[in-house]
């Protein structure tokens, strides 16, 4: 196709541009123990990715693999069209051209901000390295702080110098392996997006390792939920929260409790809390034994429902309140209120369930 293809269709560069990355089903081992199996995915240039996981499901290996710290025993990793990693060969990790954030920061403790970040510039000119680094300054938003040391910078300072060392070498890659987990939460939350921010504006890919899901979401454009060495569904978050490819997905992402229904039709599912109808189809016969997921903001208040709920915990978040609620049944279901609706606890409230997103799957028992 020609390149006035390009040019009217908007989505001819995503599905048909080469990949700056690219996983094809690598295998990776520790010891004797095969901790990746099977994992693809291709990233393009500017593109921001996260890995999301439990503890010792294979990720921050997946992260090494890319980086050349860990050999692959199986499939090969091809990294600006050429393959860096396959079985019996490894390209060197300073030659790949790829950034790297780590957990700890690891910065030189008697280097001042300005020698930490220009230390991977030794090849360039004293007046490119001083232009270059004056340059990152700004851009993580350190300006004037060149002169001091790293014991003399908040964690979330520390972050911006350790993620400006990794920019100046131009990378057109950054890996980053849990970077914020050593941060309170709401300065790991201001600082991933404004570190999306500065990704985005330099046009660098981007790949995040890390367990925290609201991190995951605040960074990435696609996020790979991993479990046991595999990636099981690869995807917007949006897509992860309201449809799940499985439970395991379903459990990890978000908060929730499953109700046991049986299905009525592809979009209808009967359950103890009403018929509930959605916007996506099963194909299981009617009758179908199931459970539906029900997340907190798939309840809401309606004070003039038959359908209540009494509250057994109640946690405030600010702009909303997690309600506990026990059914007339004895299940117990999440709902998430506006915090102008402050009940006490063992109230009986009335509810309405407004799941659009309807996410079932076969009753644990089987179909």
């Amino acid at each position: 196709m020609g390149p006035e293809r390009a040019l009217l269709d908007p989505t001819y560069k995503i599905i048909h541009m080469n990949p700056l990355l690219e996983l094809k089903n690598i295998e990776c081992r520790y010891n004797s123990s095969t901790v990746v199996r099977d994992l693809s995915l291709r990233i393009n240039q500017g593109a921001l990715a996260c890995l999301l996981g439990p503890s010792g499901c294979g990720k921050t290996t997946v992260l090494r693999a890319i980086a050349g710290f860990e050999p692959v025993y199986g499939g090969e990793i091809v990294l600006r069209g050429s393959a860096v990693s396959r079985p019996g060969y490894t390209l060197p990790p300073e030659k790949r051209r790829l950034g790297m954030v780590f957990q700890d920061y690891a910065l030189f403790p008697h280097m001042d901000v300005a020698s930490n970040i220009g230390f991977g510039l030794r090849d360039a000119s004293k007046e490119d390295r001083r232009q270059t680094v004056a340059r990152l300054l700004d851009v993580v938003g350190l300006g004037g702080l060149g002169k001091r040391y790293p014991h003399e910078l908040s964690g979330g300072q520390q972050q911006r110098v350790a993620l400006a060392r990794a920019l100046a070498p131009q990378p057109e890659m950054i890996l980053m392996d849990e970077p914020f987990s050593n941060l309170d939460v709401e300065l790991r939350e201001r600082l991933g997006l404004e570190v999306r921010d500065i990704l985005k504006s330099q046009n660098i890919a981007t790949i995040l390792v890390t367990h925290d899901q609201q991190e995951a979401f605040a960074l990435g454009e696609m996020v790979g939920i991993m479990h046991q060495g595999r990636i099981l569904q690869w995807d917007t978050p949006f897509n992860l929260y309201h449809e799940p490819a499985n439970r395991f997905v379903a459990d990890f992402i978000g908060q929730g409790v499953f109700l046991a229904g049986k299905l009525l039709a592809p979009d209808t599912v009967e359950t103890e809390v009403g018929v509930i109808s959605g916007d996506r189809a099963y194909p299981w016969a009617t009758g179908t034994k199931v459970d539906v997921l029900l997340r907190p903001d798939d309840i809401v208040p309606c004070m003039e429902s038959s359908l209540r709920g009494e509250i057994l915990n109640k946690a405030f978040k600010g702009a909303s309140i997690m309600y506990t609620l026990r059914l007339a049944s004895g299940s117990k279901v999440l709902a998430l209120f506006p915090s102008h609706h402050d009940h006490a606890i063992h109230e009986w409230v009335g509810i309405r369930i407004a799941a659009n997103h309807l996410v079932t799957f076969p009753h644990e028992g089987g179909i």
